[in-house]
């Protein structure tokens, strides 16, 4: 079991505190495309990504999906299980074989219980996570396609072997999907992109070859 030091929800809790946790809870593994947890399910557990790649997803009723974020080892969700007995607010589902850390909402409460003050500090934490949706949110309604396809290469883009790269396989349907916008919109922009030096599409990646203009 790793990464829950950098569940952001827990930070500054004390180290005993944080393996009590981990002590009651398990690793599960799902397969490829197997949906983890489905929006409007009853939620009882946060999840920590060992190992593997996932993507937290909405759909309308006409079957149309917004991907709200790609987790990878290190990320988390699920959180608001741990606060409320509410529905699931999103789908995830494994796209590689993934691990997972499942942290039951017994284990938190009791922890909760034993400490009092670890309440507060997950308010505390728990708001910074608003913070950082409400900026999504202003990115989508106020930011055009354009702008939110920039802020998806500035969240993904990674520097390995001296390059500026996004090391996963996007199609332009995944691309558009995180970006609420139409496929087609986001084949135009890509190709602009691709004729004026900016990146480069290969089979597994995208390379950033520079800095993205201000405006399309």
């Amino acid at each position: 079991m790793k990464y829950l030091d950098r569940v952001d929800l827990f930070a500054g809790m004390s180290e005993a505190q944080v393996e009590t946790l981990k002590e009651r809870s398990r690793i599960r593994v799902f397969a490829p495309n197997t949906i983890v947890v489905s929006e409007g399910d009853e939620g009882s557990s946060l999840f920590v990504v060992q190992s593997g790649s996932l993507k937290a997803f909405l759909t309308d009723v006409g079957g149309r999906e917004v991907t709200l974020s790609l987790l990878d080892p290190g990320d988390y969700f699920g959180e608001l299980a741990l606060l409320d007995e509410a529905p699931r607010s999103a789908s995830v589902m494994a796209i590689t074989r993934s691990e997972l850390l499942q942290i039951p909402r017994s284990a938190f409460l009791a922890l909760i219980d034993a400490h009092p003050a670890c309440m507060q500090i997950v308010v505390h934490n728990l708001v910074g996570r608003i913070r950082q949706l409400t900026d999504n949110v202003r990115a989508l309604a106020l930011v055009d396609v354009f702008g939110r396809i920039s802020r998806v290469f500035d969240a993904l883009a990674i520097e390995k072997d001296g390059l500026t790269i996004i090391d996963r396989r996007l199609t332009q349907q995944d691309l558009a999907n995180m970006v609420g916008a139409s496929r087609e919109m986001v084949n135009r922009i890509l190709r602009d992109l691709v004729s004026g030096g900016y990146i480069e599409l290969e089979q597994q990646r995208i390379v950033l070859r520079k800095k993205l203009p201000n405006h399309w």
